[in-house]
């Protein structure tokens, strides 16, 4: 597996747009605007690569016949060597990478899961906030302080290089509490005209209906500025999985989604 420089990473563009389902995470590390690494199996004409994101998700895609890159890449993924000390998860195009992480989950090192993407339904969405209108919470937009404060697994440091990275270019809303941050839904890959969405909810507030609230901020902000809402989330996450359908997000395909355990 050789390791491409940020200058090179548009190597890797024309096997990442084979791919048919979501990879706004991916573009954005091509393109520079989330951290992350890219590897191929060749300088020259790369036929595979994977690319990985700093907060732990990464696509291997392209079809390789690199006897070096092959046997990197299954020590990697099987982490024969423990350089793996943080959990990832995969996704693979095309289906022929599922043979041998199929295999690899038989011995312990890999685990499957599901991956389910969206498509938005506005015609839905707009029904629900005429009908969610009643409640009232306090709103406001994630600036540089909430960036650094609220703290979470899904928040947006973790997505963004940095604050003023995030207040340029990205976006976000964030519930308060009685002047507390409880609940944010934020841009996680903000990618041509597509915005992928994050949420996240502490857990002393679950249940009070903030991160849909927070969500319809977001997918307003989405229409306003001729963004797509885009939602994807595992298939056993149930409460995202439920969520995403309240809020008029479709589930239109699964994949399946690899832990690669540390």
């Amino acid at each position: 597996m050789i390791e491409l420089k940020a200058k090179d990473y548009s190597q890797a563009t024309a096997l990442l747009k084979q791919v048919p389902f979501n990879t706004w995470f991916a573009q954005a590390v091509l393109q520079g605007l989330s951290p992350g690494r890219v590897f191929v199996d060749q300088l020259e004409h790369p036929e595979a690569c994977y690319i990985q994101s700093a907060y732990g998700m990464s696509i291997l895609c392209g079809e390789s016949h690199t006897p070096e890159f092959l046997e990197a890449l299954t020590g990697y993924l099987g982490n024969e060597h423990k350089q793996r000390v943080e959990r990832e998860w995969l996704q693979v195009y095309p289906d022929s990478w599922n043979v041998l992480l199929r295999r690899l989950a038989e011995d312990g090192p890999v685990e499957e899961n599901t991956r389910v993407n969206f498509t938005f339904n506005r015609a839905f969405f707009q029904s629900l906030v005429d009908q969610s209108s009643s409640m009232q919470c306090e709103i406001v937009a994630i600036d540089e302080k909430l960036f650094h404060e609220f703290d979470g697994a899904v928040v947006p440091r973790h997505f963004w290089k940095n604050a003023d990275q995030f207040v340029a270019a990205g976006a976000g809303f964030c519930v308060l509490e009685q002047g507390r941050p409880v609940s944010v839904a934020f841009s996680a890959y903000r990618v041509e005209n597509c915005l992928e969405i994050g949420i996240e909810t502490v857990k002393e507030a679950r249940g009070n209906g903030y991160a849909i609230q927070a969500s319809i901020a977001l997918i307003h902000y989405c229409l306003e500025h001729h963004l797509e809402p885009v939602w994807a989330c595992r298939r056993e996450n149930e409460g995202s999985y439920q969520l995403a359908q309240k809020l008029g997000f479709v589930p239109t395909l699964c994949i399946p989604y690899y832990l690669l355990k540390p």
